[in-house]
């Protein structure tokens, strides 16, 4: 009797556990209300707020970053200076994923992730040449002769980038593309001027 009497307090106790677990887990979700954390924005979250000024800011930016990281590819490979390639890897790594960035805002806001054909490509040309045509000039040079035009190339790509994200900055409404063109105005005027020390030591 005496071991039927401890069994059956040790299967109340076992309920009343159980009961308070379970009250516990229905009063979490109830802490966390739904709808103060939809009130809330999450982090990384993309405002679909936006005019044509930022749309065309991320299409063409995204071009011509793919066109930047395909000579900082190269110049990984080519470069003779060992600050040439130490640069240019910091260019890919840097701007790729700002490309992902800007694909994400153009699905979030409905719109296509290239150009429209006839679009003013203002900023892509370098020194009068083409993304094309500066890629075959460079594919051709070896040793210091390839790290100084890389580097002139650069700077006019990266003034370029600069001018594209002054006029966001004038035109455009979404607040992170606008806060993007400020970080690209500030990081390549900064490597502006690095390049352009480099240049000076060549």
């Amino acid at each position: 009797m005496r071991n039927l009497g401890v069994v059956a307090g040790t299967a109340i106790v076992v309920s009343l556990t159980l009961a308070a677990c379970s009250g516990g887990g229905s009063a979490t979700p109830g802490a966390t209300p739904t709808s103060g954390a939809s009130s809330a924005p999450a982090a990384g979250e993309t405002s679909e707020s936006h005019n044509d000024a930022d749309t065309m800011f991320a299409q063409m930016m995204i071009v011509h970053h793919e066109g930047a990281i395909e000579m900082a590819d190269l110049a990984v490979e080519q470069a003779e200076s060992e600050d040439v390639r130490s640069l240019a890897e910091g260019i890919s790594a840097a701007q790729g994923p700002e490309i992902e960035q800007m694909n994400s805002w153009l699905s979030a806001w409905g719109e296509e992730s290239t150009p429209m054909a006839g679009m003013d490509h203002g900023g892509m040309d370098m020194n009068g040449m083409s993304q094309e045509e500066a890629m075959a000039d460079l594919e051709g040079l070896s040793g210091a002769d390839f790290d100084r035009q890389f580097l002139e190339l650069m700077v006019a790509h990266h003034e370029g980038a600069v001018e594209m994200a002054q006029t966001e900055l004038q035109d455009g409404e979404n607040p992170q593309a606008l806060a993007l063109a400020e970080q690209i105005v500030a990081d390549q005027e900064a490597e502006i001027a690095e390049m352009q020390q480099m240049l000076s030591t060549l």
